[in-house]
């Protein structure tokens, strides 16, 4: 059964099970998560088209899968996101705009992952699996209730390294959270061709709990994520959590869903849009005062702002950073390999 909390027509549907995580939560801060995540995208999307980003991959219409579940995240905790989770990191306090030196390709992680306690992007499709699943395995032997939350999607459940980590976390009962974000498509193979059954179905062989869940209802998300968070604390272990959504975008932006993508299939989720279902809740349930709808534009608009100022006053590193973090003690290999690029590099420079 698909847990849910909002219809896609924004009203309320009552669950004694998942309210109770729901207590105290600021919803409209929710909201405004998800619009100013949406507002990077649009951002991103339209810098990267100018030729000031070399590549994006949207989140368009999964902002309540991630905003949802890493809200439900403490401090503490640790996100293992994949290249697409901008909400993730925009709900652990990473800067957008440090977020996009990767894409403008001044740097291989942009980001401190200790201080925000959310590890850089990762290209590589699945392993980040492996990575969270280690990490909490590592904090339980630390004796913390810290947990791990670590992002895939519905493609990557394919690859060796998901099924490995789901392996691992649950032998070892790890504080882990495996969030499935299956948005329908992985590039262009629709997920009929990626698994014969539900996502969700798959735990069971794997010897753990699941849950799956509207990906576009973020209260639902937030609900879901902060139980099996609470569950992996108590010592019982990991869950898998499958949200459905749809990624209303391209893969990226150098795709063309147009091509392999029935439009009526696009039309038809977008009518379960998730900005606009809580909207919907929030302008019915009066909680919110009636300038919040104007002082969000406006700023929305001034990230806009400190985003393309910020990319645009990127400057280009020499190639020998990519040395620098490497290792961290002197190598003789890696000095030699350095060593031999800033002499292939410095031919450059005397032609020019």
């Amino acid at each position: 059964m698909m847990m849910q909390l909002l219809t896609p027509t924004g009203e309320r549907v009552p669950d004694p099970l998942l309210d109770p995580y729901l207590d105290g939560v600021d919803i409209p801060s929710l909201y405004r998560d998800m619009v100013l995540v949406r507002r990077i995208d649009s951002e991103a999307t339209a810098l990267q088209r100018q030729g000031e980003l070399g590549l994006w991959a949207s989140p368009l219409g999964q902002e309540a899968a991630q905003i949802g579940s890493a809200r439900a995240m403490r401090t503490a905790d640790f996100a293992f996101p994949t290249y697409r989770e901008v909400g993730v990191t925009w709900a652990r306090g990473v800067d957008p705009v440090s977020v996009l030196r990767l894409y403008r390709g001044v740097t291989n992680g942009g980001w401190d992952p200790h201080e925000f306690h959310c590890n850089p992007f990762t290209i590589v499709i699945g392993n980040q699996a492996l990575h969270g699943v280690g990490y909490a395995m590592g904090v339980a032997l630390d004796g913390t209730d810290d947990a791990a939350v670590t992002y895939f999607g519905d493609g990557a459940t394919t690859q060796g390294d998901v099924n490995e980590a789901l392996v691992f976390a649950s032998l070892f009962q790890a504080p882990v959270v495996l969030f499935c974000t299956n948005n329908g498509w992985a590039i262009s193979h629709p997920f009929h061709l990626q698994s014969p059954t539900q996502i969700v179905q798959r735990a069971a062989g794997f010897g753990m709990p699941a849950v799956q869940v509207d990906g576009n209802d973020v209260l639902a998300v937030y609900a879901v994520t902060s139980q099996a968070l609470a569950h992996a604390r108590s010592g019982q272990g990991p869950t898998l959590v499958e949200a459905v959504t749809y990624r209303m975008g391209a893969h990226t932006t150098s795709d063309d869903p147009s091509r392999y993508r029935d439009p009526g299939e696009v039309e038809a989720w977008q009518s379960r849009d998730p900005i606009v279902r809580l909207r919907t809740y929030l302008e019915s349930s009066g909680i919110v005062p009636t300038d919040f709808w104007t002082e969000l534009d406006r700023e929305s608009d001034a990230l806009a702002e400190r985003i393309r100022a910020g990319v645009r006053a990127m400057t280009v590193p020499s190639g020998e950073f990519m040395f620098d973090h490497v290792l961290v003690e002197p190598n003789p290999v890696l000095d030699a390999q350095r060593a031999e690029f800033l002499d292939y590099e410095s031919q450059f420079e005397e032609q020019s």
